[in-house]
């Protein structure tokens, strides 16, 4: 009785509270993801977002998010080079944009970007918004508001850049960055112009109310596309040995957050492959968006394949 009756409270236009959410995250998973679909059908329709990204510098980075192969600070074993060409960048935007996927991002490692790595991501992002129709998205880390104006004017629309957990959970993730310098950070490519990416993983060890808690903050923020992933657990790195979540936490979560942010674009990132039916069940259970092809230092799902899998499920693929 509680799932339909919040279901039609966010129907209505109420944001439920932090007490609501963690009241529905109680309830049976069959019935909470049913009542999620619906809410986002009712505000999104059977539009459905695909994206890709490249890792356009990859290793040796400074700071020690505890999840990462990329960090300094741990033995992963990951293949180190620096900031990609317009030439590479701009091939891999072409090849992803002939597949059909509308929004392309690189993803650089490191807090944050030089100067003159700037620089050459603008002579980048002009090169390639100059020759496809491609959306451009980018994940630099904490730059400043100059920066993403400078990245804004060479065409990027969107910037990523996830809070990752609660904050109260945060300080078990990473130490080396703040909370408030990702929130600082989202609210400068905010007033750059840019439209901003935000989400997090599932499955670090937090509980169901840090979820809560950062779609909470992620709604504060007014982000519209929020990525989810799920831990994939990589050897050499500090959350190895971390449990995977069972399928039906992840769907109870999924549901959780579309209740939360009813209108958002909920988009399945890293980790999707690791499910059996390779998200679909999330898909008709909240979620409405994906990154296709391969993550940064993992293994992703073939565009192709997921192509064929979205429009078996009715959805109409459509940038959000």
């Amino acid at each position: 009785m509680r799932v339909n009756e919040y279901k039609e409270f966010v129907l209505n236009g109420t944001l439920l509270n932090r007490e609501q959410a963690l009241e529905l995250a109680e309830q049976d998973v069959d019935e909470l993801a049913d009542a999620a679909d619906q809410i986002r059908n009712y505000f999104c329709k059977n539009m459905f977002d695909l994206c890709a990204i490249i890792n356009a510098k990859s290793g040796r980075c400074s700071e020690d998010c505890k999840y990462c192969a990329q960090s300094i600070h741990y033995r992963a074993n990951v293949t180190e080079y620096p900031l990609l060409s317009t030439e590479r960048l701009l091939d891999a935007a072409l090849t992803h944009e002939e597949k059909g996927i509308m929004r392309f991002s690189a993803v650089t490692s490191g807090r944050s970007l030089s100067d003159a790595e700037v620089d050459a991501l603008t002579e980048s992002y002009r090169e390639i918004a100059g020759r496809s129709g491609i959306s451009l998205c980018g994940s630099h880390g904490l730059l400043t508001l100059e920066q993403f104006i400078q990245l804004k004017q060479a065409g990027l629309t969107r910037y990523h850049n996830n809070l990752e957990t609660s904050e109260g959970y945060f300080k078990k993730v990473c130490t080396t960055h703040t909370y408030k310098e990702k929130i600082a950070a989202i609210q400068n490519a905010q007033k750059a112009g840019l439209e901003v990416c935000s989400g997090g993983i599932i499955g670090l060890g937090e509980e169901m109310k840090d979820r809560i808690e950062m779609a909470l903050a992620l709604r504060e923020l007014q982000i519209a596309s929020v990525p989810i992933n799920f831990l994939n657990p990589i050897k050499g790195t500090p959350f190895e040995n971390l449990p995977k979540l069972s399928l039906e936490e992840i769907r109870k979560s999924i549901a959780v957050f579309r209740f939360i942010l009813p209108k958002a674009v909920l988009r399945l990132a890293g980790g999707r492959g690791l499910l059996s039916d390779q998200g679909a069940c999330l898909f008709r259970g909240g979620a409405n968006a994906a990154i296709s092809g391969d993550m940064l230092t993992t293994s992703g799902n073939g565009i192709q394949e997921d192509r064929k899998m979205i429009e078996s499920l009715g959805f109409d693929l459509k940038r959000l």
